[in-house]
């Protein structure tokens, strides 16, 4: 009798002795795993910093890059003279729409779209990713309004150096300016006194009187159609240019160049003489538009916009 007490205690402290033992053990195990998670943890906050740090510092380099961008075309469109109002490097693209708030309060969505937005509002706001994934957003974010205004200003530039282009062969196909280098005006267009007879007589040019030998220039581009010595204007260069419009430039002591030849404007023609009918060196210059002789003052004050 005295045996059955002290077997029956013999086995339930086996059995307790086995269960503090599972019980250390599951601890253990626990623990581990605890500190696995803790170094991945680590680890991943670790890498996560990296990241960061890696997206912050190319961010600062696109900003830096944005900001070189913006005075470039700040620039550009003071040297083209273009208006600040349509090319406006100095703000934020203006951009805008409604919310998923918005969207998902109105009526008459449909369905797919209604899902879209909740999936997307679900992920943005979804628990686990902690403070990386908040960053991650964030980031997401930033790039995205750079992506934005990084379009906004490759648009403006695009459109601001086409711009640039057609303006500049419209000045150069324009007939515009003086057709000397140096020189005044010695004679206006129209009625004067011919200085050879006394009579009065109609001018159909302007004189422009300076050194002989100095530099006659075309005042656009265009074709030559005649280089020649002609009858009252001694050495004459004829220049076909665009919308009809044909200047000639007589007396010349030199022409340098012929029938064909394809000049720009500002391009040295000819050089200032007095040949033909002439009192001494200057440029007699003539304007026709449509065939028509018309007086040049206006072209030679004109101003290209």
């Amino acid at each position: 009798m005295l045996g059955v007490p002290l077997g029956a205690g013999f086995v339930i402290g086996a059995k307790s002795d086995r269960g503090d033992a599972t019980l250390h053990a599951a601890l253990a195990a626990l623990q581990t795993e605890l500190d696995l998670q803790k170094e991945n943890l680590r680890l991943g906050a670790s890498s996560a910093g990296r990241k960061i740090e890696a997206y912050s510092q190319k961010l600062a380099e696109i900003q830096a890059r944005m900001l070189r961008m913006d005075a470039l075309g700040e620039r550009l469109t003071d040297i083209a003279g273009l208006d600040k109002g349509e090319f406006d490097f100095s703000h934020m693209p203006a951009i805008g729409g409604p919310s998923d708030a918005d969207l998902l309060g109105s009526q008459g969505l449909e369905p797919a779209v209604d899902k879209m937005l909740l999936d997307n509002s679900a992920d943005l706001s979804s628990p686990g990713e902690g403070s990386a994934g908040l960053m991650s957003v964030e980031l997401q974010g930033i790039f995205s309004e750079l992506d934005a205004h990084m379009d906004d200003r490759e648009q403006q530039l695009d459109l601001l150096r086409v711009m640039i282009v057609d303006r500049d062969i419209k000045l150069e196909n324009t007939v515009s300016g003086q057709p000397v280098a140096k020189g005044w005006v010695s004679s206006a267009y129209g009625k004067r006194t011919d200085p050879f007879n006394g009579r009065k007589a109609w001018h159909l040019g302007v004189d422009f009187a300076g050194k002989e030998g100095s530099d006659v220039v075309s005042v656009a581009s265009g074709i030559v159609t005649r280089s020649e010595l002609y009858k009252g204007y001694g050495h004459l260069i004829e220049i076909d240019h665009s919308d009809d419009f044909v200047t000639r430039y007589g007396h010349n002591k030199t022409n340098l160049v012929k029938v064909g030849d394809l000049v720009k404007k500002g391009q040295v023609i000819a050089k200032m003489g007095s040949t033909g009918r002439s009192t001494g060196p200057h440029v007699h210059f003539e304007v026709y538009k449509n065939g028509r002789n018309v007086d040049p003052a206006s072209y030679i004050r004109r101003t290209i916009r």
